[in-house]
């Protein structure tokens, strides 16, 4: 099949026209031209569209079938379609004018009837993608494999109990590892939908977490091999499509880590939506990840306080999203890493321009959203308040301790001696609360 001669009505590229803009295909805040801290704005954002919630979702739910009627998702030529989905991907790149898009290797091509004929049609369509990023701006943030949607992997891939399958997945990742290098990608992302238990009746949680670090530590042995120099980055998620997964949040993961000594290479990517169905706000894990080290990328989306499962809404909270971007540009900014966004219109949004209206204004969102980030930061809003708070244990006594130069014994010591009478100081939460306020 082709794809259709015009999909979307849009048929120049959004521009930026300013916040008093009339004009509904138009950026209001994301200039991407526009200097802050000495990089382009684009620069600093990295904005992606991810394929599979993107392209190949049909507007489904557990309690009704597709909405969308996508036409390259009805045909009998499994390769005709992808090569039509992949036509109406890049006319909503260039659309968008993003500079990043990420893909699922299944999202990209067809399964086969074995893994041979399944990694040919990934290679078919990786060469249909690198002539297309020829003559285009956007490249390729990263590429995964899915190692969940198949039934093969009802149990996991690599905390499976077979070693069999446990052998297909490695030789899916490989090949989608290799696209992603071919193809110039900047990151991997190992995300393990399926790497846990529905009940510990059968489970061996020891035995599964040895399988799945040697599962990444042959990932990072075959990116060193072929020369890929990015990240591999795991993804935190606490639950869904399993009862408990091993990936279960920030901190689980930082010990994952640095228990099968894989700190060096993996990096975590974050998405406030599993952020909050692991109890925590997305600045915590992003924070979290930060002061550890393992920060890599982020999945932009929300999901819905209400509801306990996986909306994957577009992300449109400036102040939320103000307090995450202030804790990256505080520590640098993205190296590898970007604004993914793993989102989805609603079921309800059956217009093919809703993809581009959904996609514009999460991108508005997020450069206001990351302005003001950089004027609280310049203006030391929440960095002084912080530095004042600490300010004790950057004297003598605070860096003695740190520094393993007092005992337990001399602080005890000490704490006894006359006059000693510490006093506590306001923590100023609502003070602070009104001063974001102010910028966001």
């Amino acid at each position: 099949m082709n794809a259709p001669a015009k999909f979307f009505d849009a048929t120049t590229p959004v521009a930026f026209a300013g916040k008093d803009a009339a004009n509904t295909h138009a950026f209001r805040w994301y200039d991407k031209d526009r200097m802050v801290h000495g990089r382009r704005l684009e620069d600093h954002l990295r904005f992606a569209v991810c394929y599979w919630h993107s392209l190949c979702w049909p507007g489904g739910d557990p309690f009704g079938g597709e909405t969308f009627l996508r036409p390259w998702h009805h045909g009998t030529d499994a390769m005709a379609m992808a090569r039509a989905k992949a036509d109406v991907a890049f006319e909503l790149f260039r659309l968008l004018d993003v500079p990043f898009f990420t893909f699922h290797d299944v999202d990209a091509a067809p399964e086969g009837d074995s893994l041979r004929e399944s990694v040919a049609n990934l290679n078919a369509i990786a060469d249909l993608f690198e002539r297309k990023m020829a003559s285009s701006k956007v490249r390729l943030l990263w590429g995964t494999a899915n190692l969940f949607t198949h039934r093969r992997y009802m149990a996991g891939a690599a905390t499976n109990p077979d070693p069999d399958i446990f052998t297909y997945a490695a030789g899916q990742v490989r090949a989608a590892l290799e696209v992603t290098h071919r193809l110039g990608g900047q990151n991997y992302v190992l995300w393990g939908g399926r790497e846990g238990y529905e009940t510990l009746l059968n489970t061996d949680l020891k035995r599964e977490l040895d399988q799945l670090g040697r599962f990444v530590s042959l990932v990072v042995e075959h990116k060193h091999r072929i020369g890929f120099k990015g990240p591999i980055l795991i993804e935190p998620k606490p639950k869904e499509p399993t009862k408990h997964q091993y990936d279960f949040d920030v901190a689980t993961c930082y010990g994952f880590l640095e228990r099968y000594d894989l700190l060096k290479d993996v990096k975590l990517n974050i998405e406030q939506n599993h952020a909050i169905l692991a109890g925590h706000s997305f600045h915590h894990e992003v924070a979290l990840a930060e002061a550890l080290g393992v920060f890599g990328s982020l999945d932009i989306n929300r999901g819905d306080d209400l509801l306990g499962w996986d909306t994957d809404q577009f992300a449109m909270n400036v102040g939320e999203l103000a307090l995450v971007f202030h804790e990256i540009l505080n520590r640098g900014g993205f190296t590898s890493g970007g604004l993914n966004f793993d989102a989805k219109i609603r079921r309800q949004s059956i217009d093919p321009d809703d993809l581009i209206h959904a996609h514009v204004g999460s991108m508005d969102a997020c450069a206001r959203a990351f302005l003001a980030a950089a004027d609280m930061l310049d203006a030391g809003a929440l960095t002084t308040p912080i530095a004042a708070r600490y300010e004790g244990w950057a004297g003598p006594e605070g860096r003695a301790i740190l520094g393993g130069q007092r005992s337990l014994a001399d602080l005890a010591d000490r704490a006894m001696s006359p006059g000693f009478d510490p006093q506590p100081r306001s923590g100023r939460q609502e003070y602070l609360e009104s001063l974001v306020n102010r910028y966001v």
